[in-house]
């Protein structure tokens, strides 16, 4: 039974990881799309202290177990990646 509480809290953490970073890259979506472009100072300010919280929260669930270092660098390498995608699309408009 605490085999599968453990997993279960395991699994919770990870997905609730990986929703944080899809609401940042439609947080930045939107904020592109709508308000103001990637050389916005304001753009980089959402970004940056958005990317921190999540590598915070990351660096928590590591600490805790809940979550490997490798998965937890995966999430954002992988949000990374996508933001990047989302940065280059926008300024090519």
């Amino acid at each position: 039974m605490a085999a599968e509480m453990i997993i279960d809290h395991k699994e919770k953490a990870n997905a609730l990881l990986k929703a944080d970073a899809d609401k940042i890259l439609k947080l930045i979506k939107v904020q592109m799309d709508n308000l103001t472009m990637p050389q916005c100072p304001l753009y980089e300010e959402v970004l940056d202290t958005q990317m921190f919280g999540l590598s915070r929260e990351i660096d928590f669930a590591v600490r805790l177990g809940l979550i490997e270092e490798k998965d937890g660098k995966a999430i954002l390498d992988k949000l990374e990646k996508e933001l990047s995608i989302l940065h280059e699309a926008s300024v090519r408009k």
